[in-house]
């Protein structure tokens, strides 16, 4: 970490931690400092009472008497400071008004029952009703967003939860579309204020708080959430000033309506369905398949890539978070070069079958390609990443990154967590022990089930309800002694609705709720302050997440957290990337889709022993603390800077290397005892005529093996050719015309020896122990799309797998197009299907792609070649001590005064590179870490020129 105090890091997030609201402040409030909030929630400073708690713990009465008591003006023991009315004192049904209801009372479970009941009990109803009016909870005045002041315009934030279909008398609708300042706009004094912006990315800001005095130069990039176009310029300049200055914050100034198409449109409705999996049906969803939302997505990434260069300076590193930006790595690439770009996704990312019905695949692709390093919660989501970009773009996907033609793009594994130390602080507030106590004697005698999720249809909300329903018929002895109380965050209306959730709970609840009993109970975010949720998590005898795909369910971490003491079990979704991790296996793990499996868990989490839940817990805690938010953080940005540096190492560029200058190195040459020469031979010493691959015998070119010859004739030289053509039938005729030549065949996978004094040498199997028995299902896969590709055939390998699928280049290039989609699908099948069980690597060419053992390369066995006691060395050397795995790493070759390496292995000029008395020469036209470049045709005669020196 220290490596970064250099830095000043630039985080760009859609929202900044912060935005500004128009108006005074509230006064200031003697209570402490408002405390930041994991993940969901950063309640700002309110005012106002709250309706007394009960003094008494009690049997658990009817709703009527309990809200009858709540009008009386009893004081309790102990008053929490600063807390909103209780928001567990009521039963809030999912589609109940929070604006007051038509006769000045607020509607509460009981006027909704009321529909259902007999005549008699309309007027108890009325009576409670009339009760909780008198009471004065819930108006107008009194109910206010926790993060706001009263009338304050941060309650016309550009972004909120829209209201149900179903809430008619609800306050009007609090997204984008809804809402509009109404500014002075002549007035050159008007007042606003800094608050906590609702929207921003909690966990985030969190992790970045945690490194504390770590990371003390930071800049924000992002938008302020609410709507800007009645902002005169001089209030947007007075708005840049003072965000930099006080809060360290750039703000990117969008129209709203271009905000509305990029984020409620293509970022709600094409993006994050598309990326959990879910694909809507044409023509149900016209924005997934018509790309007019995209223009606005573009034009969004283009406003920030502005804003970020316009203060970038030498030295920074910039983090972009979340795919909201998945175009802007590019956009700064273009106009920054040279600077430190890493990408962090913090939510899941698809297999290739789901991402590639996007319309606009490649471009996103090509956005992400644009930093160094593309970070993923899971390894799941990094291979799924991979695999992609192998399949759509045709690029060669490796373990540690993607190799595109310009650069390397590292991709890493970078999970998510908590700072587990400052909860811990947090739940020590004298708030959060009484809110345990209100809601324990509050659900006295009953078991309290909590979750926390959108209610989209991929946080899995109506499918726990429904799980629920299943676990109450199931066990019927639990009917009116077990309640869920579901958080509800924020989310667009129409994701709601598709979410399909209200339907669910009202048949649950018009099932088995009584006067003195309700089973589901839901709050929104904003009637929830942060301690009221952690006494709720505290309370909770279990945690439910039922979501259909997630990226990292950091509630889970906050969860655990909080059970310190209780140590209740925690039941959780396999599709969660939480689950991918080992720690996380000792939760009550569920398949979300099947609901008696769910209703199954839930019984078991409510009878398990303290044994068996403290020995869960204890698992699940080691992880949380070790899974910290100040490793996710650190680590990220130490890989991003790391392959920074690695990438400047190997220039973009090929014209920034500069031309073989063979006049320079010959007297280097000339006087050095002992030479090592690694040669390539296609791509270098022999251009192939792609036409005939399939059809013409193997003619070695005459011209190289002459020049071959002359230079092993020299009794200081060691040569070694490096091909990745098969042995039998092709190298092997070339072992015969130049017998002093050492021979690397199929990429790594086989190497012939230089002779030995009795002039002889042999063919050394360097995959032996390999398992070979991938080659018959991936030459099945092969031959099916050659069936299907015109003009493609196999060359089958001793120990590795080619598959040509465009060879004529005077063919039509649509034949191309066709030829390269079928090779993308057959990586894609022979990747998913045998790449992980078999250890597999597959290297697309421009017109071909190879398929091998996944530790095997030109770098390894040069690795090997060098190793000491091995051929390089030691003819004689035994087989077993240069083909251990730990002699593969190259030693400081002090025996050879000059090596030359002239081909297009990256990994092999990075290799050799390392050695000091090392030339590397590049002929490919990719960028290259070689120090030289060589055209293929002149390679010949310059190796003629070295043949020749005396």
């Amino acid at each position: 970490m220290s490596s970064l105090r250099n830095n000043r890091i630039i985080i760009a997030s859609l929202f900044l931690p912060n935005t500004a609201v128009l108006g005074d402040s509230a006064p200031s409030s003697p209570a402490p400092e408002p405390i930041v909030q994991p993940s969901f929630l950063q309640p700002g400073p309110t005012t106002g009472g709250r309706p007394g708690l009960p003094s008494k713990a009690g049997p658990l009465r009817s709703i009527v008497e309990d809200l009858k008591d709540k009008s009386r003006a009893v004081t309790p023991a102990v008053t929490p400071r600063n807390e909103s009315s209780n928001p567990f004192t009521t039963f809030t049904g999912l589609t109940q008004p929070s604006s007051p209801a038509p006769n000045g009372s607020s509607a509460s479970l009981v006027d909704s029952l009321a529909a259902k009941a007999a005549s008699a009990a309309n007027s108890v109803v009325s009576g409670a009703a009339n009760a909780l009016g008198a009471n004065g909870s819930t108006n107008g005045a009194s109910k206010r967003h926790q993060t706001t002041h009263t009338n304050s315009a941060a309650s016309q934030t550009r972004v909120q939860r829209r209201t149900s279909r179903g809430s008619s008398t609800r306050t009007a609708s609090r997204s984008l579309s809804g809402t509009r300042h109404e500014t002075n706009g002549g007035s050159r004094n008007i007042r606003w204020h800094v608050e906590n912006n609702p929207h921003c990315n909690g966990g985030l800001k969190n992790a970045v708080d945690s490194v504390g005095a770590r990371l003390k130069r930071k800049l924000w990039v992002g938008t302020l959430g609410v709507n800007t176009d009645g902002f005169r310029e001089s209030l947007k300049r007075n708005m840049e000033w003072r965000m930099r200055d006080e809060c360290g914050s750039v703000p990117v100034w969008i129209p709203d309506a271009e905000f509305a198409g990029c984020y409620d449109e293509y970022c709600h409705q094409v993006l994050w369905p598309c990326l959990h999996y879910a694909i809507p049906d044409a023509p149900k969803t016209k924005s997934f398949y018509e790309s007019e939302s995209y223009k606005h997505y573009e034009s969004v990434n283009r406003r920030f890539a502005e804003a970020i260069a316009n203060v970038y300076q030498d030295g920074d590193i910039i983090w972009v978070n979340d795919y909201h930006l998945m175009l802007l790595p590019a956009m700064l690439r273009q106009r920054l070069p040279n600077a430190p770009i890493g990408f962090f996704m913090h939510v899941a990312f698809p297999s290739s079958e789901i991402f590639r019905c996007l319309s606009v695949r490649e471009d996103l692709l090509y956005g992400l390609l644009g930093a160094d390093l593309v970070g993923f919660q899971t390894a799941n989501y990094a291979r799924h990443f991979r695999q992609t970009v192998s399949r759509i773009l045709t690029v060669e996907a490796l373990p540690k990154g993607i190799q595109t033609e310009e650069r390397f793009v590292d991709v890493g594994v970078f999970p998510m967590g908590i700072d587990a130390g400052h909860l811990k602080l947090e739940k020590r507030n004298p708030e959060v022990a009484e809110w345990v106590s209100s809601l324990r004697q509050r659900y006295a005698g009953m078991k309290i089930i909590v979750g926390r999720d959108k209610l989209d249809n991929i946080q899995g909300v109506r499918q726990k309800i429904q799980a629920f329903e299943t676990f109450l018929d199931k066990y019927p002895e639990y009917q009116g002694k077990v309640v869920l109380i579901q958080v509800a965050l924020q989310t667009t209306e129409e994701n709601e609705m598709q979410g399909g959730v209200a339907d669910v709970v009202s048949h649950l609840n018009s099932r088995f709720s009584t006067l003195t009993y309700q089973p589901v109970v839901f709050l929104h975010t904003q009637d929830l302050t942060f301690s009221q949720y952690l006494a709720l998590l505290t309370v909770a005898d279990a945690f439910v997440v039922t979501s259909l795909r997630e990226g990292m369910a950091l509630r889970t971490h906050e969860f655990v957290e909080c059970q310190e003491e209780r140590h209740r079990p925690l039941i959780l979704s396999e599709f969660t990337g939480s689950y991918s991790y080992s720690g996380f296996r000792s939760c009550i793990p569920i398949n979300p889709w099947d609901k008696r499996m769910t209703a199954k868990a839930i019984h078991q989490a409510l009878t398990m022993s303290d044994e068996e839940a403290t020995s869960r817990w204890e698992d699940l805690h080691g992880h949380v603390v070790t899974q910290s938010a100040q490793a996710f953080v650190t680590s990220f940005l130490v890989r991003c800077l790391r392959a920074n540096i690695e990438h400047m190492h190997m220039q973009g560029d090929t014209a920034e290397v500069a031309s073989l200058d063979v006049a320079l190195l010959l007297p280097r040459y000339r006087h050095s005892d002992k030479r090592l020469l690694l040669i390539d031979l296609e791509g270098a010493m022999w251009i192939r005529d792609m036409r005939k691959l399939s059809r013409a015998e193997f003619n070695p070119p005459k011209e190289a093996i002459d020049v071959l010859n002359r230079l092993a004739d020299d009794p200081r030289n060691e040569v070694w050719l490096l091909s990745g053509l098969p042995v039998k039938g092709m190298l092997d005729v070339v072992a015969e015309m130049a017998p002093k030549v050492g021979i690397v065949a199929e990429n790594g996978c086989y190497i012939k020896t230089r002779p030995t004094r009795g002039g002889e040498s042999t063919w050394t199997n360097m995959v032996a122990n390999f398992n070979l028995t991938w080659k018959a299902p991936c030459l099945e896969i092969l031959n099916y799309f050659t069936e299907r590709t015109p003009g493609s055939f196999v060359e089958e390998r001793e120990a590795s797998v080619v598959w040509r699928y465009w060879v004529d280049p005077d063919e039509p290039q649509t034949d191309r197009q066709w030829a390269r989609r079928q090779a993308g699908e057959a990586q894609n099948h022979i990747f998913d299907s045998l790449g992980e069980r078999y250890g597999l690597r597959i290297i697309p060419g421009a017109n071909s792609f190879l398929v091998l053992p996944n530790n095997i390369s030109r770098s390894t066995a040069v690795g090997a070649i060098l190793s000491p006691g091995g051929p390089a060395h030691s003819a004689l050397a035994s087989r077993a001590a240069w083909l251990a795995p730990e002699a593969t790493e190259p030693e400081n070759v002090t025996e050879f005064g000059f090596v030359l390496a002239v081909g297009k292995d990256q990994k092999l000029m990075r290799r050799l590179n390392e050695l000091e008395n090392a030339e590397t020469v590049s002929t490919g036209s990719k960028g290259t870490d070689a120090k030289w470049k060589l055209e293929p045709e002149q390679v010949l005669s310059v190796l003629g020129r070295f043949a020749d020196a005396k």
